[in-house]
């Protein structure tokens, strides 16, 4: 009953409609890297290779949107311009989710409300960057990312080159395992540090394959855990920034930002638009190929997903 009355707010594209009604691979990708992530048009640009790179792997993608008030899965290539161009748009999470349609509004789906969104509608593959975390002024602010706790319920595969380097990567971590998050490192045994292909934080479940991977998924659902899988993914390595280089980085855009006040929702894009500054430009073509390269293994997995639940 719920999910079919979520639907009533929901417009879907005609192929994603089709692919999840023939049980066809499908992968859901956020939309505040577009409108938050990213300056335009890398931002635009991107988001459509990503749509490409998914389907010439044989797999539907689907861009997760709100489009005045209309939760969108499968943005066209219009509307992501428009996201990739609009001012004053909602960064979405779940928490302001009903607010933002209920409001009419237009803005880019966090991975909390991209998750939420797309297992809803049955989506079991999840593609992002980077995780959001516990915050390194944690202690001061009690900030912890509510994709965290949204990853703890949501029973989706999610892929990501780890957690933002701008978080306390050891603490998010660490929360995860609290919250019953399977961290599962794909060809690494160490967590990815978005940038930094390590971070010097152990991962004891090493996956070598998309096949295992979504045999693992299978059986979590098999046995009703109802909490993620983490899929971590590091940078491909020539584009990798090593750790201990931009963490110098991350720390001087961190004090900036608390010289300028600058908190919540309106952070984590400083922090980002600083460290691409500061690195001039070698961080956003990192983060760049990062999500080129989460893509790909996002549909990978989607297929052998697809093929375990036939």
């Amino acid at each position: 009953m719920v999910k079919k009355m979520f639907k009533e707010f929901c417009v879907f594209s005609d192929n994603v409609k089709r692919a999840i009604a023939e049980k066809k691979p499908v992968v859901a990708l956020e939309s505040s890297v577009i409108t938050q992530g990213m300056p335009f048009p890398q931002n635009l640009d991107t988001a459509l290779e990503l749509l490409k790179i998914v389907k010439e792997n044989g797999v539907e993608p689907a861009v997760i949107g709100i489009i005045k008030g209309k939760i969108v899965i499968g943005l066209s290539e219009s509307e992501i311009e428009f996201l990739a161009k609009g001012e004053k748009l909602v960064k979405v999470s779940k928490q302001n989710l009903g607010w933002t349609v209920a409001n009419k509004l237009s803005g880019g789906t966090t991975v909390s409300a991209s998750i939420f969104i797309a297992r809803q509608v049955g989506i079991d593959v999840f593609v992002t960057g980077g995780i959001g975390g516990v915050h390194k002024d944690f202690s001061e602010t009690f900030d912890i990312s509510q994709d965290l706790d949204e990853l703890s319920k949501t029973d989706i595969i999610v892929v990501s080159s780890g957690a933002k380097s701008i978080v306390d990567l050891r603490k998010t971590v660490e929360y995860l395992e609290t919250k019953d998050v399977l961290i599962l490192g794909y060809c690494t045994d160490q967590f990815p540090a978005f940038y930094s292909r390590e971070s010097g934080i152990d991962i004891f479940n090493r996956v070598e394959t998309p096949k295992e991977i979504a045999q693992i998924f299978n059986h979590q659902k098999l046995l009703g855990i109802k909490s993620a899988i983490l899929v971590a993914n590091p940078i491909p390595e020539e584009f990798d920034i090593p750790y201990s280089q931009i963490e110098v980085v991350i720390e001087k855009a961190i004090s900036e930002a608390k010289i300028r006040r600058i908190k919540g929702k309106e952070l984590t894009p400083f922090l980002l638009n600083k460290i691409a500054e500061k690195t001039k430009g070698k961080s956003l073509i990192s983060n760049i190929e990062l999500l080129k390269n989460n893509a790909r293994l996002g549909a990978l997995i989607a297929k052998e997903v697809a093929m375990v639940e036939k």
